[in-house]
């Protein structure tokens, strides 16, 4: 996709749009394991410039790992799209 292709970026924001719809459970932070000789994993948030962190156990963990990611990966789509709107922006299509 070049970057004067109208119809390319317009297509592009159009899949993007869908994978965000597709993304599933988001939560902003990161898992943690915390602990020198028994490693307990955490789920870790700085809110306000405070950390909060609550125990995940084994049973939470996969869940708290996913909200994360998807959190990562809808980051990576909204970067992506603010790009491509800026250059529709740019260009006055």
């Amino acid at each position: 996709m070049r970057a004067n292709d109208r119809t390319g970026i317009k297509r592009r924001l159009a899949q993007l749009h869908k994978q965000l719809v597709a993304l599933g459970p988001i939560m902003r932070g990161s898992v943690v394991v915390i602990g020198t000789r028994n490693k307990q994993p955490y789920f870790s948030l700085n809110q306000n410039g405070k950390t909060r962190l609550i125990y995940l156990g084994r049973q939470r963990l996969p869940q708290a790992r996913e909200c994360s990611q998807n959190h990562q990966k809808l980051k990576n789509i909204v970067d992506e799209m603010t790009k491509l709107n800026m250059l529709l922006l740019k260009k006055d299509w």
